[in-house]
């Protein structure tokens, strides 16, 4: 584990990509097949392959804890080493004294993980942590920490880690990543890398693929210069979902590659009649049910009461029935379709739905308007409780007007905007580029005024970068706050905040400050819904900064009367 973290520190030290390759390529050569495969999934910040569901569970604060435990430091002392580095594995190599003997074995590093995932408990899970960080030497402990908590901060992507196997065991770099992408395990690509056998992976089921991402357009004839022949759709405010069908079993899958199945219990069943084996992606949406056979998606901060649930109740599923709009097609009848042109996974997406609604013995085909596509609701299920998974509808624009004329179509269906999708394009898991676009406008901005910063991560290390912002509440002296952002400004402005924040900082928590209620800022933000994190009783989803106000002071921020006004207008 010693030559790993060595590794890791050469990796840190350059920020030259063909170094960072070489490096890791002269690492793996350097050991043996077992211990290279474990450490490309270290390498590439993970504990466990991508494509397993083991989880840790073990949370930054009990790392904190055992090393003040481990270290004998005072929490203020702690604190100091955490400003200076903003990154625990980094204190972890501070603060942890050197003893004799210590040392860990990569290979058995990747057994101790296991047993901590198995433990049950927050005090099994301590006595297990504790012993192996007792163990590791201080630069051990420091990347054992970065796996523990997902992120190395060495600027090194699994992308180059799989540029390193290709690199190292001289063989093409496109079968290191198709096999990768296929079996969702880094270790597993560099063992059949080392044995010859790329060409042998097979798509493994139930573990998700990257997600193809869209790059933002301003305009409608913006978009349309990008590519003439373009599919649009309407932009849900739902979230993103991975569906995996095989042999009747159903599972889904989010962005952030989690399975998200319990939470949508209504769903799974829609499609377990699949004949065929299939990855689907699509759009998880609260939906508003209307007869006959119609209906809308509803704002995301409803569809929030249904997220992170291992349970939902029979009230919930009648108060927030939801709908799985599927857009594309992955995988099917055994074969991958990524490389196809879109046009042709939108057939042979149809051609799946054709085939649902006849096993189910009801398909019905809807040749325009929202939602679009074929309902594979059956008519034996329909007293089976809501849960639909519908095609999502496909349009086309010819010109910057008519696109315009399906924006506005989309937003007053409730829905963000459009997705404006090339038709000769491939899928590009993982990959954000110009073949999709997403247009959509912002709902609103609010005056806000920052009341606590936090020191940010990697290049921002040392600097407070992330800022917790409220409203005036219905009291004029009393602010509630109402979300945190940490993009929007510029390297110079973030110095400049950062001066004024520590000379007026009310309540010094160490990586985190209380500070004067002063700063005005314009933030913009997707949505609002409700939300208990905040004490205005609302959360902006994916705000961003727009710019300082040093024209406006305190008393002359937004009101949570004017929260009130965008959430209703939202929802209405």
């Amino acid at each position: 584990m010693q030559r790993f973290a060595e590794t890791c520190e050469a990796i840190a030290a350059t920020t030259k990509k063909l170094q960072k390759t070489a490096t890791v390529a002269d690492y793996f050569r350097s050991r043996k097949v077992e211990e290279a495969a474990a450490s490309a999934a270290f390498l590439s910040g993970k504990a466990f392959p991508a494509g397993e569901e083991t989880r840790l569970q073990v949370g930054g604060s009990l790392l904190w804890r055992l090393l003040a435990e481990l270290s004998g430091k005072t929490e203020a002392a702690l604190a100091a080493a955490y400003r200076k580095h903003g990154d625990l594995g980094a204190v972890a190599a501070e603060v942890l004294p050197p003893r004799p003997g210590q040392g860990l074995q990569v290979l058995e590093l990747g057994r101790i993980f296991r047993e901590i995932s198995a433990a049950r408990g927050p005090a099994a899970k301590t006595v297990l942590v504790r012993h192996m960080l007792s163990r590791a030497s201080p630069l051990e402990a420091k990347y054992v920490i970065k796996i523990m908590t997902g992120d190395l901060r060495i600027g090194l992507k699994e992308s180059l880690v799989e540029e390193a196997i290709a690199k190292a065991l001289a063989v093409p770099l496109a079968q290191v990543q198709r096999a990768n992408m296929l079996l969702g395990d880094i270790g597993e690509t560099l063992r059949l890398a080392w044995e010859g056998q790329l060409a042998q992976a097979q798509m493994r089921m139930f573990h998700p693929m990257g997600f193809m991402l869209a790059s933002p357009v301003d305009s409608a004839k913006a978009a349309l210069s990008y590519f003439a022949d373009a599919a649009v759709e309407d932009k849900y405010d739902g979230i993103r979902a991975q569906a995996h069908v095989a042999e009747g079993e159903v599972k889904f899958f989010s962005r952030t590659r989690d399975e998200i199945t319990a939470s949508f219990p209504e769903l799974p069943h829609r499609l377990a009649a699949l004949a065929h084996d299939a990855i689907l992606d699509g759009e998880i949406v609260a939906w508003e049910y209307k007869e006959p056979d119609s209906g809308r998606a509803r704002p995301f901060g409803i569809l929030q009461q249904r997220l992170g649930r291992k349970r939902v109740s029979e009230r919930m599923l009648r108060e927030v029935p939801v709908a799985y709009l599927v857009f594309d097609v992955l995988y099917a009848k055994g074969q991958l379709l990524i490389d196809r042109p879109l046009r042709e996974r939108g057939q042979w997406l149809d051609d799946l739905f054709s085939l649902i609604g006849h096993r189910a013995g009801k398909g019905t085909e809807r040749k325009s308007g929202p939602p679009g596509g074929l309902d594979f609701q059956s008519a034996a299920e329909e007293d089976a409780g809501p849960g639909r998974v519908m095609r999502a509808a496909v349009f086309r624009a010819a010109s910057p007007e008519q696109l315009e004329r399906l924006f506005s179509a989309a937003q007053a269906r409730g829905n963000e905007g459009l997705m404006i999708k090339d038709l000769n394009s491939a899928y590009l898991p993982g990959k954000r580029g110009q073949s999709w676009l997403k247009m959509k406008r912002e709902l609103a901005t609010l005056d806000v005024v920052v009341t606590a910063v936090e020191y940010g991560h990697g290049k921002r290390v040392g600097v407070l970068s992330d800022y917790t912002f409220a409203v005036r509440a219905a009291n004029p002296a009393r602010l509630v706050n109402i979300g945190k952002a940490y993009s929007g400004l510029s390297d110079a402005e973030i110095a400049e905040m950062t001066q004024w924040f520590l000379d007026h900082t009310l309540e010094d928590q160490g990586f985190r400050r209380t500070v004067e209620p002063k700063i005005v800022l314009q933030v913009a933000f997707n949505n609002m819904m409700r939300s208990h994190r905040h004490d205005s009783g609302y959360a902006l989803r994916f705000p961003r900064i727009v710019r300082l106000r040093p024209d406006k002071s305190a008393e002359e921020a937004d009101t949570i009367e004017r929260v009130r006004e965008i959430f209703d207008k939202q929802s209405s």
